[in-house]
């Protein structure tokens, strides 16, 4: 639904409006989420979650605009600095997505990593987000943390009646993919601009699967913190859940 906001705005919303652009954004966005709850789409903890994402996608982005990353070049009444609010919604359109496909498909998992390993490197991701500015980039001995803990961890999810499985690591890279995708056409729509963008729009370059990579491992421990893995033995083969320890314990 944002995505087609900002498709449908960039080309049909007047440039004269009296209420800008990525203002309409933001207040869009909010009735989507209200709209999400209303109908129960969207568990109430689900949505704390999801602000989760929302505050630590806007004081990344408050951090990288600062840094001149990115620019948001439009006007806007309902912004943080340089920063538009309806960017903290675009992050938190990620933790809608991995919240609820969590709950809908039953997510369990096999060989998953112990949590508190999982989220310390959730927490050195977020963190060389940051600091790559000052200090070395870490993104692939992090890359290789990521591949070390999770090779051997498969996510099971039921679509319809039968558990279906893939390794996680796989997933990532699909969501990612999805996400870059995305970023293409967000970035042709104008709703942010990349320096390499400012002469006119070229595609993200493929190198921004490696960030957006990492950025799944932040997004998808945010949700497993309070979801806590559950391996598949705790289903049975008609869909009962039986009492076992979290598979990250």
């Amino acid at each position: 639904m944002i995505l087609g906001l900002l498709i449908a705005t960039h080309f049909l919303y007047p440039r004269n409006a009296w209420l800008p652009r990525y203002d309409f954004l933001t207040l869009a966005a909010i009735a989507i989420q209200l709209l999400l709850l209303r109908f129960r789409l969207e568990t109430l903890d689900e949505a704390k979650v999801i602000l989760a994402f929302h505050v630590a996608g806007t004081v990344m982005e408050l951090f990288k605009t600062a840094m001149g990353s990115w620019t948001y070049p439009e006007a806007a009444y309902l912004r943080i600095f340089g920063v538009p609010l309806f960017s903290g919604f675009m992050y938190a359109s990620v933790g809608s997505y991995i919240a609820r496909i969590w709950r809908i498909f039953d997510l369990r998992f096999t060989g998953f990593p112990p949590l508190w390993a999982a989220t310390l490197l959730a927490v050195g991701i977020y963190v060389n987000f940051f600091a790559h500015h000052w200090i070395a980039d870490f993104r692939v001995p992090l890359l290789a943390a990521t591949a070390m803990l999770f090779w051997r961890c498969k996510v099971w999810f039921r679509p319809f009646r039968c558990d279906r499985a893939m390794p996680l690591l796989a997933g990532f890279f699909l969501v990612a993919s999805f996400i870059w995708f995305a970023e293409n056409i967000a970035t042709f729509s104008h709703a942010w601009v990349y320096p390499h963008q400012r002469g006119g729009w070229t595609m993200v370059p493929a190198t921004k699967l490696v960030a957006w990579y990492l950025l799944m491992i932040i997004s998808f421990m945010l949700v497993a913190i309070v979801n806590r893995p559950q391996p598949r033995s705790s289903r049975s083969s008609h869909g009962a859940a039986t009492t076992h320890p979290p598979a990250g314990a």
